[in-house]
């Protein structure tokens, strides 16, 4: 990442809380954990990590407001049909447009599947600093699962989940609603932590279903096709419970461009039909490196999230006093993962 990115804290800790009990069920100190002793959560808001990643591209590279609707064949070319009735000619066509992907449809995959459960987000910002230490809480019990964060010195984010139903709809129309119903759900917990819900202004909250592809369709879909593929929540869309989505897609942008880089190098003097196949390849060895790590993102934090989230007493019993620690230790697992150089050298 660049320097333009804005200061975030390192976050050093984690720890677990029962919401039933109060009590602390599991803690991780990151600089002495797992075989390579250097583990940490940064908390980095969407916004400052999208303005970061545009500023490396040159002026006029991005077209906001370009919802596709479809995608048709020319020869080797991909034309991208967009709602305003512009079309785009690609050469190599990477579908990074979100749960919704038009793309991922194009090659075959379903719609993401409901988790049945939803998730309310918001972050506070404290004039004269917080007073939170830099670890990462989490709370469970009682059918809920959420937790804070730092940011940085002064602002906080914070994330809950539940099981959701129809009979929730109604509150993503009130922010009040919202508000007054995570407050309700928090159980024991430290006061300064119910504090952070009481301070967030209500255009900071926001609730959205989670979904998930099921995993078995990432071993069995195209995650490529010729010419074509897909990357981030596009291709592996994942309920939060292991706070990779945005990181896995850094990966995949990681072990795309070397694939791609590999493809194209030295390209100038050889045929498009050439250089059509090895544009394919390239994509081919993208998504056999990213297909078993996409499928294990996926599986692991869904049954994370499910044993987390869980209301029945044996499950609950099993997670505070059995399970806990190798719960927490799942989420450092996962993101101690070694994608590559991005070079292709």
């Amino acid at each position: 990442m660049t320097s333009d990115m804005q200061d975030t804290s390192i976050n050093s800790r984690l720890q677990t809380v029962s919401t039933i009990s109060g009590i602390s069920t599991a803690e991780r100190q990151f600089d002495a954990t797992g075989k390579r002793q250097d583990h940490e959560i940064r908390c980095v808001q969407r916004r400052a990590l999208l303005e970061t990643l545009a500023n490396e591209l040159p002026s006029g590279t991005i077209r906001y407001s370009s919802k596709v609707v479809s995608i048709e064949e020319s020869s080797h070319l991909k034309l991208v049909h967009l709602a305003d009735g512009s079309i785009l000619k690609a050469k190599v066509l990477i579908g990074c447009d979100g749960v919704n992907s038009a793309v991922a449809k194009w090659l075959g995959f379903r719609k993401p599947a409901f988790a049945g459960r939803s998730a309310f987000r918001g972050c506070v910002y404290y004039d004269h600093g917080h007073s939170f230490e830099p670890k990462f809480l989490q709370f469970f019990g009682e059918g809920v699962r959420y937790g804070v964060i730092p940011c940085d010195d002064k602002t906080i984010y914070w994330f809950f989940t539940f099981s959701s139903s129809s009979k929730n709809g109604e509150m993503e129309e009130s922010p009040d609603k919202m508000k007054q119903f995570v407050l309700g759900k928090l159980g024991k917990i430290p006061d300064n932590v119910r504090a952070v819900i009481e301070k967030t202004e209500l255009d900071n909250f926001t609730m959205s279903p989670l979904r998930f592809r099921p995993p078995w369709e990432i071993l069995r879909g195209n995650i490529s096709k010729n010419n074509v593929c897909i990357a981030g929540d596009a291709l592996h869309p994942m309920t939060p419970d292991l706070g990779q989505g945005g990181c896995s897609a850094l990966e995949d942008g990681i072990v795309l461009a070397r694939c791609l880089g590999k493809a194209l190098r030295d390209n100038q003097s050889i045929k498009s039909e050439e250089e059509y196949k090895r544009i394919e390849m390239g994509l081919q060895r993208y998504a056999k490196e990213r297909r078993w790590r996409a499928f294990e993102l996926i599986s692991t934090a869904y049954m994370v999230g499910y044993m987390q989230q869980s209301n029945g007493k044996v499950l609950t019993f099993l997670r505070d006093r059995v399970l806990a620690s190798f719960l927490a230790g799942k989420l450092l697992k996962m993101a101690s993962f070694d994608c590559g150089k991005l070079s292709a050298s």
